[in-house]
């Protein structure tokens, strides 16, 4: 003998049905079987929602009663042959009369009980079990209706009755042994107490109907037939990648479904346990789908963990003082006051000090906790050996639940690193010594990127999600977008990364989509995109909380550089093209990556000194290898070293200027790259990453521009440049006339650090240095006599977008 059980959605219209139909009568084929069945779906709402508003005197009650009709009339005209419908119609019109006599009632006095709550909501599954067994019936299928009523015995405990397994099991084995039909339908969640008087079984209490049954008939299985293909990795609403978990045991359901996993609740999993009767969670709408298995063993999959959940709407309530240490008894009456107002505790933790007692309930039960635990330790509060009852709200908890968990240690640290990372506050925690659960408390804020950062972590061998925010898309923007675009499937297939570009900004446009830009139409959806406002792009970044998150600054301005804090303070890793921030005062440099490490993100600038080149990459390494850096000599402006290795006196100096400026290699003011300004912040980087604390103001600047090109406007200083040929000229036959080139070198030595211009010779390691490339010599303990040489394009829009592009990935593989 089986049982099955179909919910709400299942039997939801006469469509769904029709479906519950064929998969019974598949079953009936195998063997005898039991169905238990829910309202119609919506329909103990719809009662409920009626009652409240009959009793605060509304009369749209009267409307919610209509729907209710009429949702069950249409069914029975859909399901039911024409000339078999008026006995069932009659029927259905008596139990809708009753339901409005009653709320008639409740409007009348003004108030509702649990017992009448109890009697209205019971029409929801008598109806719709009615309609079932006479559709069967219209089938000619040999079919029994039976009222739960008459099976299941609670005591008086009315929305939430406690079940008599003595008698109910007495019952239902008398009943089922005596009764040769081969399928019987049954409306779930209802019974009666020892004087008839109906009750409910509470929350998935139609559930609990079907496994009080198969418990006491010893069923061969348990079927709970609803509207997804089986228990879940984690709640498919939060994270896309979410899969079936086709095998599971009996504990590790209850752990979730406590938890918050819908698919099942957890007085179901107890009676069917006891007896070691397998339950198996199936799919109405996809009858073919393998499910879930529940038994006491459960197949090994792989997994350590098994699932996640989540439970939303939890308060926090801490009783916390020095009186408490050492003395016994408090917890006791801690939980005596809780339980003596019937609310339920759903975690418990409690310092090693006994100096505090920190426990989890329903939001909905923290007023009267407060007050009944401060009435409770009245004595103590007022002699200030405890302080009130504290309490913090808007608070959820997550849980990883998994058998496999206990002989495998780490778990704990993985769970909290994975969230730590990804900037999850953990406000408690607790774990039984059966180690098949590990539940955190956190904002509720933070449920979905837990869920989600969670389930990568341990489910996900196939890729991580980063969600990226560009700002900045101009020459270096749009090549990063166009490397990223050509490298997307790559850097699945390979790295297991999933880029999102989930935000791209301008000074002009800003565009958000949490489930990513198309990087083939871009610069189209850019544009259709809303004004552009540097906070409200920020504040859209921190308030959507996605895991994983990286912000990319693609500009060269200070007020995007100043909302980087902002960012970290959120553990959002940030990837800095713009110079600004590093070169920026000593103390913010350093709040900066302060604030970078405090918050378990990272803050990355390596194309703020060589493009695309390695440079602070390699300068971290020497010194995490245990190096000290005494020296370093550069050529840090690929700007520079093309003007010079392209001026040979015969061209303008102005000319080759502007045909660098036209190739991408200068700022968008060349004067910073010919004035010295921005070598200047770059080595200033390089001597911060070595562990100095400098200014700009501490560095000299050996410049070769006169102070008339310095003035105006970009264009005033390209006039300047025209007029001051001869000096640039005299500078080039200098250095021809000493065989040597002009090289804007930047060196750092010993604490100090200068820029200029200088002759390099022949058998200088910078001589042999073309086009726009860029060096760096670092001179250390290990490196005294050759230095350690990174060499290579350092300007161009490809090469530093490419740097950009690599400070990403290495922002997200922490």
């Amino acid at each position: 003998m089986r049982v099955l059980k179909f919910g709400g959605t299942s039997v939801a219209n006469a469509e769904n049905i029709n479906k519950v139909i064929a998969i019974v009568i598949e079953a009936v084929k195998k063997d005898k079987t039991i169905v238990v069945v829910s309202a119609l779906g919506g329909i103990t709402d719809l009662l409920l929602g009626a009652a409240e508003l009959a009793a605060k005197g509304d009369e749209l009650y009267k409307e919610k009663l209509s729907i209710i009709e009429q949702r069950h009339m249409e069914t029975v005209k859909k399901l039911i042959p024409v000339a078999q419908q008026s006995q069932l119609l009659s029927l259905v019109k008596k139990g809708c009369n009753d339901i409005e006599d009653i709320c008639n009632g409740v409007f009348l006095l003004g108030e509702i009980t649990p017992r009448t709550k109890d009697r209205i909501s019971s029409y929801g599954e008598l109806l719709s079990s009615q309609i079932i067994a006479a559709k069967f019936q219209s089938e000619n299928t040999e079919v029994t209706w039976k009222d739960s009523k008459e099976l299941i015995l609670t005591n008086s405990y009315f929305t939430a009755a406690e079940v008599d397994f003595t008698v109910t099991e007495q019952r239902i084995k008398n009943y089922f042994s005596a009764q040769p039909a081969p399928l019987f339908i049954l409306p779930g969640f209802i019974a009666a107490d020892k004087n008839g008087i109906t009750t409910t079984l509470g929350r998935g209490g139609s559930d609990y109907t079907a496994a009080i049954i198969a418990s006491a008939i010893q069923a061969d299985v348990l079927e709970i037939w609803t509207d997804v293909s089986g228990m879940m990795t984690a709640d498919p609403r939060l994270t896309n990648n979410a899969r079936i978990i086709p095998h599971i045991s009996y504990q590790e359901a209850m752990e979730l479904s406590h938890f918050g996993a819908k698919v099942i609740y957890p007085p179901t999993i107890q009676p069917v346990m006891n007896k070691g009767i397998p339950v198996w969670i199936k799919n109405t709408f996809a009858p073919g789908d393998e499910g879930t298995l529940i038994e006491s063993v459960a197949t090994k999959n792989g997994n350590i963990v098994r699932g996640i959940s989540s439970i939303n709407n939890i308060s926090l309530i801490s009783l916390e003082g020095s009186g408490m240490i050492g003395i016994p008894g408090f917890s006791k009456r801690l939980f005596e006051a809780l339980s003596n107002e019937k609310i339920n505790v759903i975690l418990i933790t409690q310092s090693s000090s006994e100096h505090s007692i920190c426990v989890g309930i329903e939001a909905a039960s923290t007023e009267k906790a407060k007050l009944a635990v401060d009435a409770a330790f009245s004595n103590e509060i007022a002699l200030q050996k405890v302080e009130p009852l504290k309490v913090e709200t808007e608070l959820s908890i997550v849980a990883l639940v998994g058998e496999n968990m206990k002989s495998h240690p780490g778990i704990s640290g993985r769970m909290f690193s994975a969230m730590g990372r990804n900037g999850v506050n953990i406000r408690a925690i607790a774990q039984g010594s059966s180690e098949k659960n590990i539940s955190a408390v956190i904002s509720t804020l933070d449920v979905k990127k837990a869920i989600n950062v969670l389930h990568e972590e341990f489910f996900e061998t196939t890729y991580k999600q980063v969600n990226l925010f560009v700002i900045g898309t101009g020459n270096v923007g749009s090549k990063l977008l166009d490397q990223l675009k050509k490298q997307l499937e790559f850097l699945q297939q390979h790295l297991h990364l999933q880029v999102n570009v989930v935000g791209l900004s301008n000074s002009r446009k800003m565009l958000i989509n949490e489930n990513g830009i198309n990087l083939s139409n871009w610069k189209e959806q850019l544009k259709d995109g809303e004004k552009a406002n540097l906070q409200q792009f920020v504040d859209e970044i921190i308030s959507r909380n996605l895991r994983n998150s990286v912000f990319t600054d693609i500009t060269a301005n200070d007020i995007v550089a100043s909302v980087y804090d902002q960012l970290l303070k959120k553990s959002i890793s940030v990837v800095a093209c713009n110079k600004v921030a590093a070169s920026s005062a000593y103390g913010n440099y350093k709040k900066l990556k302060d604030l970078a490490r405090e918050y378990n993100c990272r803050f990355l600038f390596e194309t703020n000194v060589g493009a695309g080149l390695p440079v602070i990459g390699t300068l971290n390494d020497i010194l995490i290898s245990g190096d000290t850096v005494h020296r370093i000599e550069a050529v840090l402006s690929g700007t520079l070293n093309f003007v010079f290795n392209n001026y040979d006196g015969k061209r303008k100096f102005a000319e080759v200027v502007k045909q660098a400026q036209e190739e991408g290699y200068t700022e968008p003011d060349p004067r910073l790259d010919l004035g010295g300004t921005d070598v200047m912040r770059k080595i200033m980087i390089l001597a911060r990453e070595a562990g100095e604390k400098i200014e700009m103001d501490e560095i000299t600047n050996n410049s070769f521009m006169p102070a008339s090109c310095m003035k105006g406007t970009v264009d005033d200083f390209y006039t300047a440049m025209e007029k001051e040929e001869g000096h640039f000229k005299n500078l080039y036959e200098e250095a021809d006339a000493a065989e040597s080139k002009l090289k804007f070198v930047a060196s750092f030595n010993n604490g100090k650090a200068s820029v200029g211009l200088q002759h390099i010779g022949p058998g200088h390691d910078l001589y042999h240095l073309y086009g726009k490339d860029n060096v760096v010599l670092f001179y250390t303990d290990r490196y005294k006599e050759q230095p350690l040489v990174v060499k290579g394009a350092g300007a161009g829009a490809e090469v530093t977008a490419s740097g950009v592009f690599a400070d990403i990935l290495r922002a997200v593989k922490m």
